[in-house]
């Protein structure tokens, strides 16, 4: 196979391209998938004159990678397949010419799906099968944007005949051996693998490429080229996870001195990337406000500079943070991104009720934390959030997150790039794979205050929180632990502080918290809470971590196990509710 103007062409240009024109030339495969980031420009080093110098996907195909081809064609399903040139007329008239021998000029391309392909199926024969007195066979290059319309990710038996027809037409064309001995190379182009036929994504013969987000050295290179005013190195390390598309829109809208216009813009952007499925958090609350735990506090503190200072090799894949309701975990995983200065995402529901679509969902997130780094991704619940290899009833959708899921979180690449916080409160039910070492390998235990002094602390730092004055003496009428939780201290608070209004308060007094802490009557739930408590602890990978009526059991092998004992007796008595 001659392909060698593909390989030159692509050898300036990023790894997808090159891994495609080496598949070509090798004779591996002359059908491609490009997913992931197709809609964004592609760079160009060098362009030639009349040659935008940032094209979409399928001119960057056209007039770099098949530069050279004698046909090139592009079909979208908005319009019937047409020539892709670039700037060059000269190169168009050719192509129009050379399909003109073989197309009525008085008939109307078909813009159709089903129609289309058969025509497209047709012109290839006639190209490829001349008689001996032609010329040569040209070499074609056939690009399909839309690739998820043209085979859809469906049951077969549940496929439309003219679909089916159509997903039959795109393998043949992938396992026809006659394409890999001449010059013909189909380029399908969508934005998630998995709205497309798994027949065809997962057929020997086609091969799939990922189109990654750009680099931080991309976005510095397309600033300097689109803006030369700006400081393209400082705002291409602020713009980590844009497109180069979403790029141009912030440079015309704010300038480099526009931190709030940039952030905004930033937040927007991410959260649309990422179909919705995340919350951008800008935290800036301090680690001071987090009361009691010590050692894990001072072990976040540490981790957070080793990220700063880039010594990634060194901190943690990710943070198992469990205990019981209402302990303040989210408020934990916030103040550690505060503190080490990170972007940190929330990831919301991204389930569909629709076959493949969450798993789709889920790599457009991980595509776009991959390039955002370092950043901080926090999942709420995440024992219901991650799924279960074993989990059963959902087609096997379950089973595929948690695939997905637990191999980003073990790829080493990205140790202190994406640092993973998983908040649950019933950690027991999270799989061991996700749980071990190498993918969230610090398990931090949260517990209510132990002691008074810790419970006053709470008061005052949820009055700082929600920007509730205190009397100076508000929290000394506390005589004893009150027993509850950082969430029910927070309503006491809110509460308080709503009494004080009413009243015409400039304060919450010492009797106005004391009575309004009285009347609080916190969750009944008491099982749950020790079993929470108890899971907690001894999930715990560092003694330290824990306060000292627990560290005492844990030393002690028998009263280790006594502790499981409880546990268990306590989930007994619970029953069905567990």
């Amino acid at each position: 196979m001659d392909g060698k103007d593909v390989e030159q062409a692509a050898s300036q240009h990023p790894d997808w391209a090159r891994e495609l024109a080496a598949s070509y030339v090798a004779g591996a495969t002359h059908f491609f998938i490009l997913h992931g980031n197709v809609h964004d420009f592609q760079f160009i080093p060098e362009p030639t004159q009349g040659e935008a110098e940032f094209p979409l996907l399928p001119d960057f195909l056209a007039t770099r990678l098949f530069g050279q081809w004698d046909i090139v064609l592009h079909y979208d399903l908005t319009s019937p397949p047409r020539p892709l040139t670039g700037p060059s007329s000269k190169r168009l008239a050719k192509m129009r010419e050379a399909l003109a021998r073989h197309l009525d000029p008085a008939a109307p391309l078909p813009s159709d799906p089903s129609t289309a392909l058969a025509l497209l199926d047709r012109l290839l024969e006639r190209f490829l099968l001349l008689p001996e007195n032609e010329e040569e066979p040209k070499k074609i290059a056939l690009i399909f944007s839309g690739a998820e319309f043209l085979a859809p990710d469906q049951d077969i038996g549940q496929m439309a005949a003219r679909t089916a027809s159509q997903v039959e037409t795109l393998l043949k064309w992938a396992r026809n051996p006659y394409f890999r001995r001449v010059n013909v190379a189909f380029c399908l182009i969508t934005e998630r693998l998995a709205d497309c036929s798994d027949r065809l994504v997962r057929n020997p013969h086609a091969a799939t490429l990922r189109i990654p987000y750009p680099s931080e050295e991309d976005r510095a290179a397309f600033i300097r080229a689109v803006d030369p005013g700006r400081d393209a190195q400082r705002l291409a390390r602020q713009t980590a996870g844009l497109t180069l598309v979403n790029l141009k829109a912030l440079l015309s809208r704010a300038r480099d001195d526009d931190e709030k216009t940039l952030k905004r813009f930033k937040k927007e952007m991410i959260e649309r990337q990422c179909g919705g499925f995340v919350e951008f958090i800008e935290p800036t609350t301090p680690f001071d406000l987090v009361v009691g735990h010590e050692s894990a506090k001072r072990r976040l503190r540490q981790d957070a500079e080793l990220i700063k200072q880039g010594h990634f090799e060194a901190a943690p894949m990710g943070y198992l943070v469990c205990g019981p309701v209402g302990t303040g975990k989210s408020f934990l995983a916030e103040c550690y991104a505060a503190t080490v200065g990170l972007p940190c995402l929330k990831l919301l529901n991204f389930r569909s009720k629709y076959v493949g679509e969450t798993e789709g969902n889920l790599e457009r997130i991980l595509s776009v934390l991959r390039v955002m780094g370092p950043v901080v991704i926090m999942v709420d619940e995440a024992d219901a959030a991650l799924g279960n290899r074993e989990q059963e009833g959902d087609s096997g959708t379950s089973s595929r997150v948690f695939s997905q899921i637990a191999a980003q979180m073990g790829d080493s690449r990205y140790r202190g790039r994406i640092v993973w916080f998983l908040l649950t409160s019933r950690p027991d039910r999270l799989p061991v794979d996700i749980k071990r070492q190498g993918r969230a390998e610090v398990h931090i235990p949260l517990f209510y205050p132990e002691t008074l002094d810790e419970m006053k602390a709470m008061f005052v730092a949820m009055a700082r929180k929600n920007k509730t004055p205190l009397a100076g003496d508000a929290v000394e009428s506390f005589t004893k632990n009150l027993g509850l939780s950082g969430a029910d201290i927070e309503s006491v608070v809110t509460q308080a502080r709503r009494e004080a209004l009413t009243q015409n308060l400039p304060e919450v007094t010492r009797e106005l918290l004391a009575a309004t802490a009285a009347n609080f009557i916190p969750s009944a739930q008491e099982g749950e809470k020790e079993y929470q408590a108890l899971v907690a602890a001894l999930e715990c990978t560092d003694i330290n971590f824990l306060p000292e009526r627990y560290r005492a059991m844990m030393r002690d092998p028998e009263k280790r196990k006594a502790l499981q004992t409880r546990l268990m007796e306590v989930r007994a008595s619970l029953g069905m509710r567990v």
